[in-house]
């Protein structure tokens, strides 16, 4: 089970954008990284390749290395690391460490 999850609100631990928190938008998992918004921007420069269609230099966020992320919990409201229970029915939940509350 993965500690972050799509919708998250995660806080960077690393990078250009340390100490920034943002919502994470897109996992992939086979390369481990995933895509926060508002956060770690790179430029890319289109070509017009349509009439209605305009080119020049674009920003869209790219990704991040699962690593240089900490979930923020709802409860405590601090980034913390991720714990994994079994609960009775035999399905696993995610909790905070800090405050034991389930993510």
């Amino acid at each position: 089970m993965l500690h972050i999850k799509r919708n998250d609100m995660v806080k960077l631990l690393a990078g250009k954008d340390k100490g920034k928190t943002g919502k994470v938008l897109r996992i992939d998992l086979t390369t481990g990284r995933a895509i926060v918004q508002g956060v770690n921007f790179a430029k890319k420069h289109t070509k017009k390749t349509r009439q209605d269609e305009q080119g020049g230099i674009i920003q869209k966020e790219s990704s991040i290395n699962f690593s240089n992320l900490a979930v923020v919990c709802k409860g405590c409201n601090r980034p913390t690391r991720v714990g994994v229970d079994v609960l009775k029915d035999g399905s696993k939940a995610r909790y905070c460490k800090k405050c034991k509350e389930v993510l």
